[in-house]
Parts: structure tokens; sequence; C-alpha cells
């Protein structure tokens, strides 16, 4: 099983840095920074490319795998909250 933790993007970059690139390599090295309860980290984008600032997402090592709705989010974070307490 696994397990994916609901984050906020906060920032996002289109391509790898310092090359010219093609549409789909953009979407190949689109990376962003997300929020997880304050703690950012580096997640790539590419499987989400309509992804915007301020949507959230489902990471799965360092990938977000899909666009979630704030209030899904939220429960989720609640039920992981609950496993902490077990």
């Amino acid at each position: 099983m696994c397990l994916s933790v609901p984050g906020k993007v906060i920032s996002i970059t289109d391509a790898k840095p310092g090359q010219s690139t093609s549409a789909e390599d953009e979407t190949l090295w689109k990376m962003g920074k997300v929020s997880f309860g304050g703690v950012l980290k580096q997640v790539s984008l590419a499987y989400v490319p309509e992804v915007q600032i301020g949507d959230y997402v489902l990471v799965h090592v360092g990938f977000a795998l899909s666009i979630i709705d704030e209030d899904e989010a939220a429960q989720t974070l609640s039920y992981l909250d609950q496993l902490e307490a077990v």
C-alpha cells in the first residue's frame, strides 16, 4: 500500500533551469514548491501539468499524482493526525 500526502502548491517552475526546452520538456521538468504544514519540499509536477499555484496535490515519493480540493486535503490530514494518535 502506498501513502500519498496532501500539500499546497506555493510556486511553480516550468522548465529545467538554464536550458531551452520544447513544450513536452517543459511538462517533464515542471517542478513546484509544495507546503506540507509549513515544511516546503520540491516536488515534480509532471503528472499534473494543469496544476496552479494555490492548488492542493497528493504527493508520493516526490511526485504530485493528482489535484484535490481543499476539503479533501483537510480531511486526509485529519485522518493522518488520527493515525499518529494511535
